[in-house]
């Protein structure tokens, strides 16, 4: 049976904390439509990559390191109100990928296959990649249980949320690094050219059946979980990369979905 196999477990328990914190942040992007963003910090992490294997530090670490700084200022030079949010992401972005292979060309001897982190491999995170993952899941809940009404206030209409004298700049760069956390920690698992597609497709999904942020959150979960386990059954099945089918998988079934209701909507009309 192929639970017997110590990877396909570890995989699954990464597959289910990395839905946890996906489902919070993710929601909270696609209310304030950072999809765009999300992409930008994404990319950039490779930069953090190649420093930390030129430099011999663990490449996610110094991508999760790299990516937060990235978060921060891109919020920065927008805020500021000089640079657009969209001339800014594409600063990072393209910074981060530029520092990435510079680096990862310098390196001499041996260099890992950085492949791995473009495309993930689900199958092959060890036990250390399923404690930051529970790590960044438990601080991602922790921060949504104390300060979920202002996060929502904030995430709908940050106008008004000043108004109110809510910290509105604190929590957007908050937001900002638990972003950029959660994207690094998931990057073994469908890579940074596929990362973003978790923070928004199950939430997608979930707006089908929803408008609540909090039900948003838990269909999310919910939604995750069922497209990993049936991304890693395809992969198995037929032999192709883990990371790519989870994403093929969620879009299919988002797409169906979508045009079941759209059908029950015409139906309904009639």
């Amino acid at each position: 049976m192929i639970l017997e196999y110590a990877f396909f477990r570890n995989a699954l328990i990464g597959s289910l904390l990395a839905s946890v914190a996906c489902a919070f942040i993710g929601t909270y992007i696609v209310s304030r439509r950072l999809v765009f963003i999300s992409g930008g910090i994404t990319h950039a992490s490779f930069g953090g990559i190649g420093l930390g294997v030129f430099f011999g530090l663990n490449p996610i670490l110094s991508a999760m390191a790299f990516a937060v700084a990235s978060a921060c200022g891109v919020q920065w030079m927008s805020a500021r109100g000089r640079v657009r949010e969209d001339s800014a992401i594409a600063v990072f972005w393209t910074l981060g990928m530029s520092v990435g292979i510079i680096f990862g060309f310098m390196t001499p001897g041996f260099v890992p296959d950085l492949s791995s982190y473009l495309f993930g491999s689900i199958l092959a995170i060890g036990p250390a990649d399923l404690w930051l993952l529970a790590a960044v899941a438990a601080v991602v809940t922790v921060v949504f249980a104390l300060l979920g009404r202002t996060i929502v206030c904030i995430a709908f209409d940050p106008v008004f949320a000043r108004s109110l004298r809510l910290p509105v700049t604190a929590i957007e760069y908050l937001m900002m690094a638990l972003t950029a956390m959660t994207i690094v920690s998931t990057l073994r698992l469908v890579g940074i050219v596929l990362a973003m597609s978790l923070l928004t497709v199950p939430q997608l999904t979930a707006g089908l059946f929803t408008y609540s942020f909090r039900r948003t959150i838990g269909l999310s979960m919910a939604f995750g979980v069922a497209y990993c386990v049936a991304g890693l059954a395809v992969s198995y099945w037929l032999n192709v990369p883990s990371g790519a089918s989870i994403i093929f998988v969620s879009i299919v079934i988002y797409a169906a979905l979508r045009a079941i209701k759209s059908l029950k909507s015409k139906f309904i009309k009639v």
